[in-house]
């Protein structure tokens, strides 16, 4: 299976994502590095949270299980 590191980018082929031992990034360095980015403020979420962003969507009940 290939995969690509949402940091690097590099592709490489695994047996398993399994096989990473840094899933989803390529190794520790780009682990890290990404961790970087969230900590100086280089990414940010765009907008503020909204109140429906935090609403869970209900399933419906199940009609076939027994009470």
């Amino acid at each position: 299976m290939k995969w690509r590191c949402p940091y690097c980018r590099t592709q490489i082929e695994v047996a398993s994502p399994e096989a990473l031992p840094h899933v989803p990034f390529c190794s520790e360095r780009c682990k890290m590095a990404d961790l970087h980015g969230w900590l100086t403020d280089k990414y940010v979420v765009s907008r503020p949270v909204d109140e429906t962003d935090l609403e869970i969507e209900k399933m419906p009940d199940d009609e076939s299980t027994p009470e």
